[in-house]
């Protein structure tokens, strides 16, 4: 077996990107797109609102010319790409010259990064690459999406890349301890969304997929601003340490209680834990104080899922004597939960009308019969719910939508190999 000249290049991207700095990434990944036969290869990242995909050149030189504008998701050729995680080819802008530009989608895992765009130097500039280079480039836009993922861990360059204004310090706190927001697999489906993303202090969400089972967690903590931060960031802290403790849900509960209580003085946080187990599709959850979660099956809400009233964390609970109960619900293949927080339901419309719940699962029902993905889904949410109180939410506002697919074959390596790249719309 031999390599071919694709797979030379990779390999010589992936050895020149071990040793860089996240600021040479985007030098470095054009240098060796220029070698697969295209040019002006750009990383396009995505802004934390999702409403913009942001050009990626790494260091800006003094007296060079100015960046290009951040791309609108919603009215651009890139957005698509991006929305619906497929190639796309356009002609070429009069800036780019001459030929055809190819939008790829950046996804790691689940997780969408942005997009990564190559130009052809196709006279028409209507051209599509041949099959061998269309799949050479979707081979490197994968590698480019790993990388970017990698490398943002070791700088601020790629973080600032995606900030198209500035995060306030309580903003800062979450997203340094948030999860990645989107998450697929045969076993399961997350994707979150929280607003405002330059402002959310007292919200958070946290999952965590292993075997045979999906534990999470959305919290609402009290107030807004720095030590609403501090709160949801001892609330999760806490419920990872005894999600990893191997504790069960109630024995979870009572320890994030009782962290609360320790930690800060008449202060709470509202939360609920969830548990699935993959294999049997039977979810069980613990509610402290928060909003019911939504169960939507065959795209159309069924019902809000019962809740005890119970207490929030931080309220003294062995002081109290009050046990959380633990109820549960056995899922059908294709089912989607929907975790949320009471700033979802209650924003309002500078008229006063609420968001609500026939809203939201109207949206919901839209999107899931369109086809969208979970992450796309969650997205749209988010921006017809800054669009219902005009951007200026009065409160965070978090939602995190799960789907079991219900019990799936194990792919075998045949599978693996007989999948098709994604293909061109």
């Amino acid at each position: 077996m031999t390599l071919s000249s694709g797979e030379r290049i990779l390999d010589a991207l992936s050895a020149a990107a071990r040793f860089c700095g996240p600021h040479e990434l985007p030098a470095i990944i054009a240098e060796h797109a220029r070698l697969l036969g295209v040019r002006d290869a750009t990383i396009h990242l995505v802004d934390l609102q999702q409403m913009t995909l942001t050009p990626f050149h790494g260091p800006v030189v003094a007296g060079t010319e100015p960046e290009p504008a951040p791309l609108d998701i919603d009215s651009t050729i890139a957005g698509r790409a991006y929305q619906h995680s497929v190639v796309l080819v356009a002609p070429s802008s009069p800036e780019q010259g001459s030929g055809t530009t190819v939008w790829l989608p950046l996804c790691e895992s689940a997780d969408r990064i942005g997009v990564l765009s190559v130009v052809l130097d196709d006279a028409d500039g209507v051209g599509e690459p041949d099959p061998v280079l269309a799949t050479w480039l979707q081979r490197l836009a994968a590698l480019v999406a790993e990388l970017v993922a990698l490398k943002k861990r070791y700088g601020d360059s790629i973080v600032m890349a995606r900030r198209s204004t500035e995060v306030d310090l309580a903003a800062e706190i979450q997203w340094g301890l948030l999860p990645p927001l989107t998450f697929g697999s045969r076993e399961v489906s997350v994707a979150a969304v929280l607003e405002p993303a330059y402002d959310v202090a007292g919200d958070s969400v946290d999952y965590a997929v292993d075997t045979d089972i999906v534990r999470l967690g959305v919290f609402d903590g009290m107030g807004h601003g720095l030590q609403s931060a501090q709160l949801a960031s001892l609330a999760v802290e806490s419920y990872r340490h005894a999600r990893r403790a191997g504790r069960s849900l109630t024995e979870t509960a009572a320890a994030i209680d009782q962290a609360i209580e320790w930690g800060f003085s008449e202060c709470f946080t509202t939360a609920i834990l969830a548990e699935l187990g993959t294999s049997t599709g039977v979810l069980s959850w613990i509610s402290a104080g928060h909003p019911a979660p939504l169960l939507l099956r065959s795209g159309q809400l069924v019902r809000a899922l019962p809740v005890d009233p119970g207490l929030p964390f931080g309220l003294g609970l062995p002081d109290t004597g009050h046990h959380y109960p633990v109820q549960s619900e056995q899922l059908e293949s294709g089912d989607q939960v929907l975790f949320l927080t009471d700033g979802v339901l209650d924003a309002r419309s500078p008229s006063g009308d609420h968001f609500g719940v026939e809203r939201l699962a109207d949206l919901l029902s839209h999107n899931i019969a369109a086809n969208l993905s979970p992450a796309e889904s969650m997205r749209r949410v988010g921006r017809a719910l800054l669009e219902h109180q005009e951007a200026r939410l009065t409160d965070d506002a978090t939602m995190l939508l799960m789907e079991w697919p219900g019990h799936q074959p194990s792919l075998t390596s045949a599978d693996v190999l007989a999948l098709p790249w994604p293909g061109r719309s």
